[in-house]
């Protein structure tokens, strides 16, 4: 697990999340990861159309889904975006202001879940045992 200061993931909620979820963590991650592109492009959509309810909803799911995971920063986006919504909701004007928060909002969710995915993959080059990998000739070997 990288515990650099990428800003972006906050490994210590990551990992409480993987451990209390066990064996589900990674069908549950699946589902943010599908939950999270249907939010993004509603909420997409939603600024498209000029359409401030339809931001309230997608924006919110992001902000908790997120959140759950250690995906502060995005949290953080997605809540902005869903309280200013509210807010223009109730002075029924639309928030244009919004635009660079929801254009800032897919390449955040991306860089998110490029970093989700290479800690969680089976793949990924592991940290050496006692300060050294095997190499091929000691394999196997006892």
């Amino acid at each position: 697990m990288d515990n650099g200061s990428d800003g972006i993931v906050d490994w210590g909620i990551f990992a409480r999340t993987r451990s209390e979820l066990g064996p589900g963590f990674v069908r549950i991650l699946g589902y943010f990861r599908e939950d999270g592109e249907k939010s993004i492009a509603k909420i997409e959509d939603a600024m498209h159309r000029r359409d401030a309810a339809a931001l309230v909803v997608p924006s919110h799911t992001l902000k908790s889904e997120a959140r759950q995971f250690g995906a502060e920063p995005l949290g953080e986006l997605a809540e902005e975006i869903e309280f200013t919504a509210r807010r223009s909701l109730e002075a029924r004007m639309f928030p244009d202001d919004l635009i660079p928060q929801v254009a800032k909002l897919r390449p955040l969710y991306l860089q998110t879940m490029e970093l989700f995915d290479k800690e969680t993959n089976p793949l990924a080059q592991r940290r050496p045992v006692f300060g050294r990998a095997a190499g091929n000739q000691e394999f196997g070997r006892l």
